[in-house]
């Protein structure tokens, strides 16, 4: 078979399942990303022939402010199309095209190769209420912002009409989408490859100067970018009575300064500046390690030595850092938000506290910190729940394939 994955900064969530097939020799895998992402990336797979597309640009400054999203989709579907034209002129034509179509790119393959099976990855469904948009009273949203949602799923909801199936990876995810929608959307998790991120009792790692390792009291933060979205705002604002009450514990925060999710802060800052000068008085920044974003090893490594591993979200989409904080026996204290309610039960894979409550987040994990043999059974548990429900190689790979390709 010939399989067509679709994604701008490819693979994506893609990875495990293009790769596996890669490796299987009766199919031809081909993969198309944006140009400026694929550079200087590594083969996934010595297989899979990976294409690039350049964007010409996104909206005009003219065009409506609801709709620069979308013009810009198009834009970038009309990219994309060009390069698959290409490709069914080289004699390819894909028995399965899987894309994430939240950037347009996937707006006119079924045009193009109308005789395959096209499959979405749909990761999150905006809306006024119930999720991100509007949680955050720090962040309120105006009428205007609620009235824009409804256009921001445009690119969404065309590709879920064209679409043959769909994919998403957790049960809430899934449930933002709507309903009528829902019998064409399949809950499969992209996976954890647990023979990778696993405990580590010999784990060691130099920060800033310093080694660390498995025993010492460390507290983890991870995100993608140090944004509100992630609760960099309650964790930073939680530093000083964490310090307080965990007097030799070092924090290690992961993660970088740009934005992925939300509103840009005030121009020439950033979100971490701005609530590490709000504490820069009270808080002991000797004991606090921003390492910017890290090799996967390394950050692996600090995940496996962790003493207790912080994670507070929005309702959004949920991250796969969590999970494999999981994965390595962590003991995660989430927030009691949705995305992580359906993984984390409280007290016995992990500990929940409400996202905005800092001194609860804080004598949470000093809890934690100063009593790590009580924990040793949440420990397991977390590993143990992603063993049995997002394995990559036992559970969610295989399910993924059957569905694919039966």
């Amino acid at each position: 078979m010939n399989f067509l994955f679709v994604h701008q900064n490819f693979p994506g969530q893609f990875r495990h399942v293009a790769k596996a097939l890669a490796e299987m020799p009766e199919h031809r895998v081909v993969g198309i990303g944006e140009s400026a992402n694929l550079k200087g990336r590594l083969s996934l797979h010595p297989r899979i022939n990976v294409m690039g597309y350049q964007p010409k640009r996104g909206a005009s400054p003219e065009t409506h402010h609801y709709i620069r999203d979308f013009e810009g989709a198009v834009r970038r579907g009309q990219e994309v199309a060009r390069v698959a034209f290409e490709l069914r002129k080289k004699g390819f034509r894909p028995d399965l095209v899987i894309s994430h179509p939240a950037w347009g790119e996937s707006f006119f393959l079924p045009d193009i190769f109308p005789d395959a099976r096209h499959i979405g990855y749909f990761e999150y469904f905006y809306r006024s209420s119930g999720g991100d948009i509007g949680f955050d009273p720090e962040f309120p949203s105006s009428f205007d912002d609620r009235l824009k949602v409804r256009i921001k799923n445009t690119t969404q909801l065309l590709s879920l009409d064209s679409a043959d199936a769909g994919i998403s990876p957790t049960l809430w995810q899934q449930s933002r989408y709507p309903k009528e929608f829902h019998s064409k959307i399949r809950v499969i998790h992209e996976g954890v490859d647990t023979n990778v991120v696993a405990p580590d009792e010999n784990a060691s790692i130099d920060i800033d100067g310093a080694h660390f390792i498995r025993g010492d009291r460390v507290i983890t933060y991870v995100a993608r970018n140090l944004e509100p979205c992630r609760g960099v705002h309650v964790f930073i604002r939680a530093i000083p009575l964490i310090q307080e009450l965990c007097p030799d514990a070092r924090i290690v925060i992961i993660g970088g300064d740009d934005v992925s999710y939300g509103r840009r802060p005030t121009a020439g800052t950033t979100y971490r500046s701005l609530y590490c000068d709000e504490v820069k008085d009270v808080a002991d920044w000797s004991r606090v390690h921003f390492t910017g974003r890290l090799p996967y090893n390394r950050y692996l490594k600090i995940l496996q030595l962790s003493s207790a591993h912080v994670y507070l979200t929005y309702p959004f989409v949920l991250s796969w850092s969590m999970l494999e904080a999981m994965a390595a026996g962590c003991v995660v204290i989430g927030s009691a938000t949705p995305p992580v309610q359906e993984v984390i039960t409280h007290a016995e894979n992990g500990l929940l506290v409400d996202f905005f409550d800092r001194e609860e987040l804080a004598r949470t994990v000093a809890g934690v910190v100063n009593n790590q043999s009580q924990h040793e059974q949440i420990r397991q548990s977390a590993r143990q729940t992603i063993l049995d429900r997002y394995d990559l190689h036992t559970k969610c790979l295989p399910e993924l394939l059957r569905y694919l390709i039966g």
